[in-house]
């Protein structure tokens, strides 16, 4: 009995070892990557069909863990559908053009409150809870986010003529100050940004919050711009996730009827930071635990990358 525990105890030793062997290995395979992005900006959009249930553990490990490794990870949120929740649970009637929801003034102030107030301090609350310090702010902070108000134009079918359209407080940015968020991140913070700017006049406007990342992307300078969403990336015609997509193909793509729908904006917005300046834009699935670090850290990364060429 006595050799049969022995040579159990053995046993639980060896597979000891071998998976601190295995940690060690990809420590070591991670360092080239932890050394490429040194003291770089990383901007991560992190969605609001990306958090339901709450945000995720993993996320804030990962930005946590982004920040030890001297990253300065930047945190834009959305939260569509907890908006449309709180719309639905007070009676204020909603719709949508183009995907983009009408915001009148009863609907902004609810807007304002789910974003900057519960979505925001729950990512705040997550990411500290992890072992971070993340500060919370909005757009209107500092004057991060100056706005103008959004135009859209529809085809009217009756007159078959282009006739403005009024999304209320809807706008799209006019102007970030990148030093508000150099002051923090100077300061070892996290900053974690709801999507709403102030006009010149000090109203409040709702923004898309994947235009609001890539806004702050181009004016960081920002290494990356990770968009996570709940799809795992660009996929062809065959289903298969499209790893690596310059400008060009990605504009082909569109017109082809390749990318569609929902997927058309983010592309479009990674298009545009990357335009700005941004050395990538990837669109992730925020879903998969520990997504940022395989993107970052790993050798195939995960989801879409945009680049210029």
């Amino acid at each position: 009995m006595a050799l049969q525990d022995d040579i159990g105890t053995q046993d639980r030793n060896l597979r000891t070892l071998a998976r601190w062997r295995s940690t060690a290995r990809v420590l070591v395979e991670a360092l080239p990557y932890i050394l490429q992005y040194d003291g770089q900006t990383i901007v991560v959009k992190y969605g609001g069909h990306a958090m339901e249930g709450g945000v995720s553990q993993h996320f804030a490990q990962d930005i946590v863990l982004m920040k030890q490794t001297s990253i300065n990870p930047v945190v834009v949120h959305g939260g569509g559908p907890q908006i449309g929740s709180m719309l639905d649970k007070l009676a204020i009637p909603t719709s949508f053009v183009d995907g983009l929801r009408v915001t009148d003034e009863a609907a902004i102030e609810v807007v304002e409150m789910v974003l900057t107030g519960a979505i925001n301090k729950q990512i705040v609350s997550g990411i500290n809870a992890a072992g971070g310090r993340a500060v919370g702010i909005s757009g209107k902070d500092g004057n991060l986010v100056v706005a103008r108000k959004l135009e859209r134009m529809k085809l009217d079918p009756a007159t078959l003529q282009n006739r403005s359209v009024d999304l209320g407080f809807v706008g799209e940015p006019e102007m970030v100050n990148p030093e508000v968020l150099r002051t923090f991140i100077n300061s070892a913070l996290i900053p974690v940004v709801a999507p709403i700017g102030v006009g010149r006049k000090g109203e409040t406007y709702n923004i898309n919050a994947d235009t609001v990342a890539g806004a702050v992307a181009g004016a960081m300078a920002a290494v990356r711009l990770l968009l996570l969403t709940d799809v795992e990336g660009v996929l062809d015609r065959e289903g298969k996730l499209i790893p690596r997509l310059s400008i060009a193909e990605a504009r082909e793509l569109i017109a082809d009827g390749t990318i569609s729908g929902g997927m058309i904006p983010k592309i479009e917005t990674a298009i545009e930071a990357v335009e700005a300046g941004v050395r990538a834009a990837v669109i992730l699935d925020g879903r998969i635990p520990h997504v940022l670090l395989l993107e970052l850290f790993t050798e195939p990364g995960a989801g879409t990358m945009i680049t210029r060429e």
